[in-house]
C-alpha cells in the first residue's frame, strides 16, 4: 500500500487539509462578522466606560443640584404665597417642609449622591402636592 489514501473510502488526499475551512481561515476575514454579515473590529468597552464617566457623573451631579435648587426655590414661593392667603396653617407648612426635602436633595446631589436625592425630590415634590390638596 501506498502513502496515499484512497479517495473511495471518503478521506482526502491530504491529511492536514479540511473541506470545510474554519472561519478565521477564509481569506480576507480577519475581524469577527456581526448578525448582518458584515465584519466589524472588536473595540475595548472599558476604555469607551472611562472616557465618558466623569462627564456624565458631573452632569447628573448638576443635574439633581439644579433640578433640587428650582424646586426649593418654587417650594418657598408657594409657602410664601399661601401663607399669605387665608388658608389653613398646614398648607404652608407642607410647602415648606417640601422644599426642605428638595433643598437636602440639592445638597445630596451636589456631594455625588444622585440616587437619594432624586428619591428625596420626589418625596418632597409629593409634599407639596398633599399641601396643594390642603388648599
Amino acid at each position: 500500500m501506498s502513502g496515499r489514501i484512497s479517495s473511495e473510502a471518503g478521506v482526502h488526499d491530504a491529511p492536514h487539509e479540511s473541506a470545510h475551512p474554519a472561519p478565521s481561515d477564509a481569506p480576507g476575514t480577519d475581524a469577527p462578522e456581526d448578525a448582518h454579515g458584515d465584519a466589524y473590529v472588536h473595540e475595548d468597552e472599558d476604555e469607551d466606560a472611562y472616557e465618558d464617566g466623569p462627564s456624565d457623573a458631573r452632569r447628573a451631579r448638576w443635574t439633581a443640584t439644579g433640578a433640587g435648587a428650582l424646586l426649593t426655590a418654587a417650594g418657598l414661593a408657594a409657602a410664601v404665597l399661601r401663607a399669605l392667603d387665608s388658608v389653613p396653617p398646614l398648607v404652608p407648612l407642607a410647602y415648606a417642609c417640601g422644599a426642605s426635602g428638595c433643598a437636602l436633595a440639592a445638597v445630596l446631589g451636589s456631594r455625588g449622591r444622585t440616587r437619594r436625592a432624586l428619591w428625596l425630590m420626589i418625596a418632597g415634590t409629593a409634599l407639596m402636592a398633599v399641601g396643594d390638596q390642603f388648599d
